[in-house]
């Protein structure tokens, strides 16, 4: 290999991350021991890069799964190196005997003969925002599986809660819920708790409110209820954080009646205006585009950032987020167009955003409908997401507005499509297809 290929970065060195320790790699020449073993304490950790500094080390690739390479990129980083966190499924050993150490010294070779590719790395302070949006999303899930363990103790005395609202963790289920904790077991007083825009009547709330109040099951309840709110108050927290530091963003527009910020965020989403701060950052206003709310917006950013110049097109963008088909060829013939697989959380937060788009009556929703009915939902969601994922691309680089063509257009330039198919089919046929001049919107075959 040293013969065929050229060495395109001669100071590079490969790690090969693990949980206690690191073997690292470096060009022969450096040192009497090109390859070397370094815990993972804070203290060898910096010796390493004193290490690749004094040998001349400038680039480096790492192999890691899991989290164990986060402190050593840091620290490399701050030393002034340029660190490529490669994808393990992507680095392949030679056949024969795998150890760490042929693993480092096979990284630190294909890195410095440049075919290694690093994996995408927002900004710093993007990776700030990230770190605290999944952290709330991990609050998010701790407190949902308290809501379940608050219905499974309800069901258990017999209170039906759920049958009759559509939330318990709502105006009135929290009322009624904290009322039984309380000591109220009067049905009729418990359903005068309801809220006025509760769908259901006092009377089918009562009749869903005579149980069995047992004493482990009231307990049971009563932790569930408890770790709920406390998980609640931490995401607050989190929420003053985010906002804090959204405020810390460079401003490409000032903030105005361009984004009306509403009277009370939807259940679920951060307790402040998060769309005037993310038009403040960006310049445009995403929440433009059906079916993104301003927590699908702010999950996107913070994956991946306001710079766009990252991706050359925004095809190459939706291929990097995996909501494009497939490209496995071989001997001229197409063997799959399934979408790879692929973890990423800013595509799984545009499934959602695609998914909410069912009943909606515009363009994307009625683009949505029709693809569900021909190739069924799971195809549809990635379909519209790869189309949400566009609109976001060229809006973050070109400064774009977003604007509904509207459902009845869509259905109008579908049926010109369809149209025009009939037609070209006819004339392959050795038929003409004609508009009936006696009838509106018919079409008659001519031989």
């Amino acid at each position: 290999m040293s013969q065929q290929f050229k060495h395109l970065n001669p100071n590079a060195a490969g790690i090969d991350i693990g949980s206690e320790s690191h073997f690292v790699a470096i060009p022969e020449g450096r040192d009497s021991a090109i390859v070397r073993e370094f815990s993972c304490f804070t203290g060898d950790l910096n010796r390493l890069a004193d290490w690749l500094v004094q040998c001349g080390i400038t680039t480096v690739a790492m192999e890691s799964t899991g989290v164990y390479w986060i402190p050593i990129f840091e620290i490399l980083e701050s030393r002034g190196l340029e660190v490529k966190l490669v994808n393990a499924r992507h680095v392949k050993n030679v056949p024969g005997r795998k150890t760490d150490v042929e693993d480092c010294q096979w990284l630190q070779q294909l890195h410095s003969y440049g075919l290694l590719s690093g994996a995408f790395r927002p900004a710093e302070q993007i990776c700030v925002l990230r770190a605290f949006l999944r952290q709330r999303s991990t609050l998010v899930q701790y407190a949902s599986a308290h809501v379940q363990h608050m219905q499974k103790a309800l069901t258990q005395m017999n209170l039906l809660l759920h049958n009759v609202v559509s939330d318990i963790t709502g105006v009135t289920g929290m009322k009624i819920i904290l009322a039984v904790l309380a000591g109220e077991r009067n049905p009729q007083k418990l359903a005068a708790l309801r809220n006025c825009r509760c769908n259901n009547s006092e009377a089918s709330i009562a009749k869903s409110l005579v149980g069995n109040y047992r004493k482990e099951h009231l307990f049971s309840l009563r932790q569930a209820v408890e770790l709920f709110q406390f998980y609640q108050d931490k995401i607050t927290e989190c929420d003053r954080e985010i906002e804090h530091l959204l405020a810390q963003f460079d401003a490409k527009t000032v903030a105005s009646a361009a984004v009306k910020k509403k009277s009370k965020p939807r259940k679920g989403e951060p307790c402040f205006d998060v769309a005037g701060q993310l038009f403040r950052m960006t310049g445009v206003n995403l929440l433009r585009i059906d079916g993104i709310s301003s927590l699908t917006a702010l999950q996107v950013i913070a994956e991946i950032g306001v710079d766009m110049n990252r991706w050359p097109s925004s095809k190459h963008f939706a291929s990097w987020l995996g909501l494009c088909p497939g490209n496995k060829i071989s001997g001229g013939k197409r063997l799959s167009g399934k979408t790879r697989l692929c973890a990423n959380k800013a595509a799984t937060a545009l499934r959602m955003a695609a998914q909410s788009l069912y009943h909606a009556k515009c363009a994307l929703g009625a683009y949505y409908r029709r693809q569900k009915a021909r190739l069924g939902a799971p195809k549809a969601i990635t379909a519209v997401a790869h189309k949400l994922a566009k609109l976001i691309y060229n809006m973050l680089k070109y400064g774009n507005e977003y604007v509904d063509a509207g459902q009845d257009y869509y259905e109008k330039l579908y049926q010109a499509k369809v149209i025009q198919s009939l037609r070209k089919r006819a004339r392959d046929l050795g038929f003409e297809l004609t508009e009936n001049s006696s009838k509106n919107n018919t079409l008659q075959v001519v031989t």
